[in-house]
């Protein structure tokens, strides 16, 4: 299993903006998609496609004109890297067969394994949603709340 380009193109971008989150840069409006895509590296054209299908996804806020900007449409700690692979990929799926109502493999009806990919599909999704955006991003928030929770 890989991630598109594009899936990890936008985990760049969200890290990026989540380190931003709550930085003068936003009151200011300046994080935009040519702010991304200068500090990541990811090509603007890209950024730009992105950063409509994170907002489509509800991820980001995305205010056009003079003021505008990008932000994050909730705290990084409550977004989870199977959002953002989401918000690209669609539902993530080990095989055809573990998204409702697609019935595309031609092997359906007599398939003994069928029954075990949506438990192989619950644990990546998991996975993934055990991974938070601040985690990834380094946040100091998160690594508070890391730090916390091993003194406990």
């Amino acid at each position: 299993m890989r991630l598109s380009s594009l899936a990890d193109y936008a985990v760049v971008l969200m890290s990026a903006a989540s380190r931003h989150c709550g930085a003068a840069l936003l009151a200011e409006g300046k994080l935009n998609a040519s702010t991304l895509s200068q500090e990541t590296g990811v090509p603007l054209p890209t950024t730009q496609k992105l950063v409509s299908r994170l907002s489509s996804a509800g991820l980001i806020e995305s205010t056009r004109g003079i003021g505008g900007g990008i932000r994050l449409a909730r705290p990084p700690a409550s977004i989870s890297l199977a959002d953002i692979v989401e918000a690209v990929e669609g539902p993530l799926a080990i095989t055809c067969c573990t998204i409702e109502g697609n019935h595309d493999c031609a092997l359906e009806d007599n398939c003994t394994v069928k029954p075990h990919w949506g438990a192989v599909n619950q644990a990546i999704r998991k996975a993934l949603d055990d991974v938070s955006l601040a985690s990834l991003a380094g946040s100091p928030a998160a690594q508070k709340i890391k730090s916390m929770e091993q003194a406990l």
